[in-house]
């Protein structure tokens, strides 16, 4: 029986080990999840040294091993340069990164994250720094949709009528609730109404745990301090709330307000394409729309709050997020 084996995959986390060794966690889409030993690719003229860095996409051969597997040989397929010549990109797709290893499986076929994955990171090292966040949460949205945990833009989910923002009225709000699973009209929250779609369940206990040992970029304290403030605790079933209460109200917090214009952004996240430009507003809503940047960094912060907890864990690249575009 071979003991060795082929893949094509991206690496999504590198850690040292030992003097000169690195163990990297390399998602591939025939075979999910792999961790493996690079030898001896932390010395400085190491074939393997730039094959194990960051969203490198190798043609692996690995050897397979008791505890770990281990890097034979590999070949460069291809790489995103220009992420590691800024700040903003290459943390954008360490964020990105994150959420992949959270969903990854460590056996079977994983071609579709393989391939939204790298769309994405893709579309981070074309975009323009203006326009990083508009990508970075279009690419945190459809990863929440192949999930299936995506949050509900387009309906309400209490009444489960359509929402279509008013640009025109300044005062046009609606709100996002993460435990009725995302934009519910205000009437139909006032009135108690129970969502009529259940919360998606929590991922399995199959998916990989590979990032729990650190964060991609840092796992100093105060990157776990910076990001803990903005965890979002678990939430009671919604649907057993109700039953035992007969209200839904009773048992949920209360939504976030979001204006038109941030409800137009967020419903442009389900398309394969996205506008990542404000449009122009009438002078009523100059005010409340803010700047571009700020508005997409608002979207950004409600999704990635969805998110830790749907995944009952920080997002712990999000503190350099917020760093990096603290000052845009």
């Amino acid at each position: 029986m071979s003991r060795t084996y082929k893949a094509t995959g991206i690496n999504l986390k590198a850690m040292p080990l030992g003097e000169a060794d690195r163990i990297l966690t390399i998602l591939t889409p025939d075979l999910g999840l792999i961790r493996a030993v690079a030898p001896g690719s932390r010395k400085h003229q190491s074939r393997l040294g730039g094959r194990s860095d960051l969203f490198v996409i190798n043609d692996w051969l690995v050897a397979k091993g008791k505890r770990l597997d281990k890097v034979v040989q590999a070949e460069t397929a291809r790489t995103f340069p220009k992420l590691s010549q800024d700040l903003g990109r290459l943390t954008a797709s360490q964020y990105l990164a994150e959420i992949v290893l959270f969903m990854a499986l460590n056996d079977g076929s994983q071609a579709d994250l393989y391939h939204l994955f790298v769309e994405h990171l893709e579309r981070i090292e074309a975009s323009p720094p203006s326009a990083l966040l508009a990508a970075l949460t279009h690419g945190l949205y459809h990863l929440l949709a192949l999930a299936g945990v995506a949050p509900e833009v387009h309906r309400c989910c209490l009444s489960r009528e359509d929402i279509v923002p008013n640009l025109m009225d300044a005062a046009w709000t609606v709100g996002f609730s993460p435990e009725a699973g995302g934009l519910v009209q205000w009437s139909a929250f006032n009135q108690g109404q129970a969502p009529q779609r259940p919360r998606p369940k929590k991922r399995p206990a199959s998916v990989s745990d590979a990032f729990d040992s650190g964060a991609l970029a840092s796992d100093s304290d105060t990157a776990q301090a910076a990001t803990s403030d903005t965890f979002t605790a678990d939430f009671p079933d919604t649907q057993a709330a109700r039953e035992a209460t007969g209200s839904y109200r009773a048992h949920t917090a209360p939504p976030q307000s979001l204006n038109a214009m941030e409800v137009v952004l967020l419903q442009q996240l389900s398309k394969p394409e996205i506008i990542t430009t404000l449009p122009v507003l009438p002078d009523a809503l100059a005010t409340v729309s803010s700047t571009q940047s700020l508005v997409w960094a608002r979207i950004e912060r409600l999704l990635r709050n969805y998110a830790q907890d749907y995944f009952e864990r920080p997002i712990r690249s999000a503190a350099l997020i917020d760093v990096c575009f603290a000052t845009v």
